[in-house]
């Protein structure tokens, strides 16, 4: 039997308190709806998942079940189970350890479902179902690393999944059901990109985890992973009663949360809670009550009170806050601790108060101390709306549903949108479409013992679109030119509509600066419209305009992002007043600006040129309107774009 080195123990985690205690939560009441883990690169966030597994006890399973059922639970099992357990059959029981499941970024929606084999259908009258990522993970722990990054419509069945207990499969009327009761737990760093405000919803908790700021824990997070490279399996016995004892909490807090039961009224503060914090839906609600419950069997208590109610707040609230696009997500501490004085003025006659980790007076001072965001140099004027953009008759995208373009695909990701004879990728059995070819030929047909005889000619095969994604850089000028007048403050702001635009879209955005003697990539392309948003709110100003250089760059970083995602559409905007002044090989500034602009130009990607210089009769460069006709783009001024009547839509301008 190969060597199978030991986790990183959990309970040898440094710091990171908040994110242990979730994945706790989890682990004594699976139906907590699941963990999202947000937070920087290397922050332990997989080593903390796989911690868990290895805490937890084996788990006993009907052996030669796929679906890993319990034999002492007929109400959870799967179909085949259940019907033996029925006829009197006794199971063979084995033992496994806790499974953690890894969720691949390229899944498929038939590898995380799985499949059932409709040809076998046809052909025998069997019903076959080859089981996928989920009937895996079931009694399990389900890892998903970058989830922001999966499609939304993978998410979507993975939390219904996750939601239901079960997994249900349908192909052209063909239908399974499995048990499928896991731990979610998902990863994320927002730089790469946002989750859906109704997929953040469905995740039970959230937290978030960054990277420890006290020296003397740094220290200990190095020295620790030294020594578990070092000597893996003395590292993990050294820890083994820390995990024990964590091990018998889990286990006793399971044992005790059944007979949890909650202080009168809490429910009343729970919905108080809520409606203060201005959520929507009731799934907070909800997942509040059982993470209090969770929380109280975890403390050895009897009842849930506003102490555990307030700790599961601030697990169960921060990613359901409403918010505008590109604001910041913040739970109002002040209002939290106000719900919680009015819920104990309410109920004078009891004298408990609440017993979180943190009293209201830390709350509060903490709240007070937050400084906030900073706006450094321009700060940006108001946002408003974007107006409609109409292409050249040649660049309208056939198809630009939703808030992306839809394209055809040659796997078997994507919607099923028509059926074909040939398929052009690997081969995906269109049962609708080849029922209706054979059905005109059963009275010339031997069909034997089927009810329906299929020849291959009848055989037709599935055609797949998938959303394409969309990319926007924006290339913005930060010269001295650009403080005039205010100029920087009403760019900012066009800039931060665009980015509104592109959040509702979900759009990836990349951001080029350009001043004094270069230009510099100060955002690679990213699903994080927020990063953006920072960046360009601390953007100085000053120095001269290498607009060649910006154009340069702008060229390389579109021609690089294409060849990974070669069906992608691009759009470039450029954001300046067009006084370019710095050369880039030593020739005239402007004449290397248009031979860059026919460089871009055969990138065939879609162009915007907002103009911020303000035109007079006197005085007017106007180098931007030919410029915007060598890209082969649109030229906007941005005073133009300001108008109160334009309706907020960039889409047209989107390459199909």
């Amino acid at each position: 039997m190969a060597y199978k080195r030991p986790v990183f123990p959990f309970a040898a985690l440094v710091d990171q308190e908040r994110l242990k205690k979730a994945l706790i939560l989890n682990a004594i009441n699976p139906l907590s709806g699941g963990v999202l883990i947000r937070g920087e690169k290397g922050t332990a966030k997989s080593t903390a998942a796989r911690g868990l597994a290895a805490l937890l006890p084996p788990i006993r399973m009907v052996a030669d079940c796929p679906f890993n059922c319990d034999p002492e639970a007929s109400e959870t099992m799967c179909d085949a189970c259940r019907g033996r357990v029925s006829a009197g059959q006794k199971p063979v029981i084995r033992e496994r350890p806790m499974a953690v499941v890894d969720l691949p970024l390229g899944t498929t929606e038939d590898r995380l479902l799985g499949t059932i084999d409709l040809e076998k259908a046809i052909k025998s009258g069997e019903r076959h179902f080859e089981p996928g990522i989920l009937a895996a993970a079931n009694r399990g722990i389900l890892y998903v690393d970058e989830v922001n990054l999966l499609d939304d419509h993978l998410v979507d069945v993975l939390l219904d999944a996750a939601a239901m207990g079960i997994n249900v499969v349908e192909r052209e009327g063909v239908s399974f059901v499995h048990p499928a009761r896991f731990i979610l737990v998902g990863t994320m760093n927002p730089e790469e990109g946002e989750l859906r405000p109704q997929l953040l919803d469905r995740f039970g908790l959230c937290v978030e985890v960054t990277g420890l700021k006290d020296l003397e824990d740094r220290i200990a997070v190095v020295q620790r992973w030294l020594d578990y490279e070092k000597d893996p399996e003395g590292f993990s016995h050294k820890w083994q009663p820390e995990q024990e004892k964590l091990r018998q909490a889990i286990l006793s807090a399971r044992e005790r949360l059944p007979k949890v039961s909650s202080e009168e009224g809490l429910l009343q503060l729970i919905s108080r809670i809520c409606l203060d914090q201005g959520v929507d839906g009731h799934r907070a609600d909800i997942y509040m009550l059982k993470v209090a419950l969770a929380l109280a069997a975890y403390y050895g208590r009897e009842e849930a009170g506003p102490g555990e109610v307030r700790e599961a707040a601030e697990l169960v609230l921060p990613h359901r806050l409403r918010r505008k696009p590109l604001s910041d997500r913040r739970m109002d501490l002040e209002k939290l601790e106000e719900s919680l004085k009015q819920h104990q003025e309410s109920l004078k006659h009891r004298t408990h108060t609440p017993t979180g980790p943190d009293s209201q007076q830390d709350a509060a001072q903490r709240s007070s101390q937050d400084p906030g965001m900073k706006e450094v140099v321009f700060a940006p004027s108001a946002a408003f709306p974007v107006k409609p953009l109409d292409l050249p008759p040649d660049r309208i995208p056939k198809k630009a549903l939703g808030r992306r373009t839809q394209a055809p695909t040659e796997d078997k990701s994507g919607r099923y949108v028509r059926s074909t004879p040939s398929p052009k990728g690997a081969p995906d059995l269109a049962l609708d479409a080849t029922l209706r070819a054979a059905a005109p030929y059963q009275a010339f047909r031997d069909k034997g013992n089927l009810a329906l005889a299929v020849a291959p000619p009848d055989v037709r095969h599935k055609v797949r679109e998938k959303r394409i994604g969309h990319h926007i850089l924006l290339v913005v000028d930060a010269s001295g030119s650009m403080g005039a007048k205010e100029r920087m403050a009403e760019t900012k702001a066009a800039i931060l509509s665009l980015l509104i635009d592109a959040y509702q879209k979900r759009e990836r955005v990349g951001l080029i600066t350009f001043r004094g003697q270069n230009a510099e990539l100060a955002l690679p392309f990213t699903n994080s419209v927020e990063t953006a948003r920072q960046h360009l709110e601390h953007l100085p100003t000053g120095g001269k305009t290498p607009l060649p250089h910006a154009l340069h760059l702008a060229f390389e970083t579109i021609n690089q992002e294409k060849l990974k995602h070669p069906k992608d559409a691009f759009l470039l905007v450029l954001i300046t007043d067009g006084k370019a002044n710095i050369s880039l090989t030593g020739a005239p500034a402007m004449e290397e600006t248009k031979k860059l602009a026919v460089k871009l130009r055969s990138l065939n990607i879609n162009t915007l040129v907002l103009d911020t210089e303000v035109h007079t009769p006197m005085i007017d460069f106007g180098c931007l309107p030919e410029l915007s006709k060598i890209l082969g783009g649109r030229y906007i001024d941005i005073e133009d774009l300001q108008a109160p009547e334009l309706v907020a839509r960039i889409a047209e301008l989107r390459q199909g």
